[in-house]
């Protein structure tokens, strides 16, 4: 029985974008702002939960929720979850929300097509 050596394929070329700093706009979600922030907050509740070494259990009595949620929320499960609920969830487990409102970046507001008046 021989072998014959095998020939290795040339690699295919990989065509790379630059990301526009949203994941969700960059793979064409139709609310990626409000994805990113939702992911944030989640991001923020599963880090304080795990600092403050709670089980689901607690964590649900904390946040209000039912345990299957919480299962689902530390997974990433964001999207049974609205924003406001999020925010509840952060402000129970002690923690200040701030927005902030600013102008957008030239490059942002070309993309969408609006320019506010300055």
């Amino acid at each position: 029985m021989s072998t014959k050596p095998r020939r290795k394929k040339a690699p295919k070329a990989v065509t790379v974008e630059r990301s526009s700093g949203n994941v969700f706009a960059d793979l064409g979600f139709d609310r990626p702002e409000e994805e990113l922030l939702k992911a944030q907050l989640v991001r923020e509740i599963r880090d304080i939960v795990k600092r403050r070494k709670l089980t689901q259990a607690k964590s649900a009595e904390l946040l209000g929720l039912k345990q299957p949620d919480v299962s689902a929320l530390l997974r990433g499960g964001v999207h049974k979850f609205s924003l406001e609920r999020l925010l509840r969830c952060v402000r129970r487990l002690d923690r200040d929300v701030t927005m902030v409102i600013r102008p957008k970046s030239a490059a942002r507001a070309s993309r969408s097509g609006h320019r506010d008046a300055a």
